[in-house]
């Protein structure tokens, strides 16, 4: 049985943080588990509060899973502040970890802040060098970069620099950019530039799914996929999670973590009523 480790926020909505990892661990297949960085209140129409725990609560439950489970990978998420982010690095290098999957969480859907300002220099200085795969959206490679991306010419140059700052592999997610008709992901990997294309949605359901795509990404790194194989699968899932909408809230809805699933089972039955 493979195993995932999510290191992230808790979701009281269920649609991102901790929760969607899991769903999203089960969904392909791998056992997950969890490390809880922050309690957040919040729903589809934003977050209304934000309870960090210590740095030493983080620590526990990290060391709770090295010595006894393991992982065969691991993902960040919103870790809110340096204590943490250093913590967190601290135990990746004591348990030897290296698949690991950083989401770089700034900002949650409704604008809130989900990371302190002073804790982006600690993710640059302690974690992407442990980084096996880093899945920044543009306003977040702009943050980590210093640099503004417009251009698939600027994009390339941001995953060059944050792969320079020791991050293995660099997918710089295309949600925000202003292509009104598909979402394109650059993957660099310090040597080749693949990009994984699909249809923009116009829709206002997309709540996690930043959270949701790394998650998928570790999932199949857990299972041996290489970088290239685990991005596509991620694309292909986060992609039907938001083509079956399940339109909850009021605000910014979750995404459809099973959708994946039963879009595979459609397929499956269509092959086999096509052979027989």
């Amino acid at each position: 049985m493979r195993k995932a480790l999510t290191i992230a926020g808790s979701d009281s909505g269920g649609g991102a943080g901790i929760q969607a990892d899991l769903k999203t661990f089960q969904e392909l297949e791998v056992y997950g588990m969890s490390t809880i960085t922050a309690v957040t209140a919040q729903n589809t129409l934003g977050v209304q509060a934000v309870y960090p725990l210590s740095h030493e609560a983080v620590n526990q439950q990290i060391e709770s899973i090295g010595e006894d489970m393991g992982t065969d990978a691991l993902k960040t998420g919103m870790l809110f502040n340096a204590e943490i982010i250093q913590a967190v690095s601290n135990k990746i290098e004591q348990y030897h970890w290296e698949k690991v999957v950083v989401d770089p969480v700034m900002i949650a859907k409704g604008g809130a802040s989900l990371l302190q300002r002073e804790a982006v220099t600690a993710l640059k200085q302690y974690l992407l060098p442990l980084a096996y795969v880093i899945t920044p959206n543009i306003p977040e490679a702009e943050v980590l970069t210093n640099m503004s991306i417009h251009t698939y010419e600027e994009k390339l140059t941001a995953a060059k620099k944050l792969h320079a700052l020791g991050a293995k592999n660099v997918v710089i997610k295309g949600g925000h950019e202003e292509n009104q008709e598909k979402a394109e992901d650059l993957l660099f990997d310090g040597q080749d530039v693949m990009t994984f294309t699909s249809k923009r949605m116009r829709t206002k359901n997309t709540h996690g799914t930043g959270c949701t795509f790394s998650a998928a990404i570790t999932a199949e790194l857990a299972k041996g996929a290489n970088v290239h194989k685990a991005v596509a699968t991620a694309k292909d899932f986060i992609q039907a999670a938001i083509e079956d909408q399940l339109f909850i809230g009021q605000g910014h809805g979750p995404t459809n973590h099973w959708a994946y699933r039963k879009k595979q089972h459609h397929q499956r039955v269509v092959m086999n009523h096509e052979v027989k």
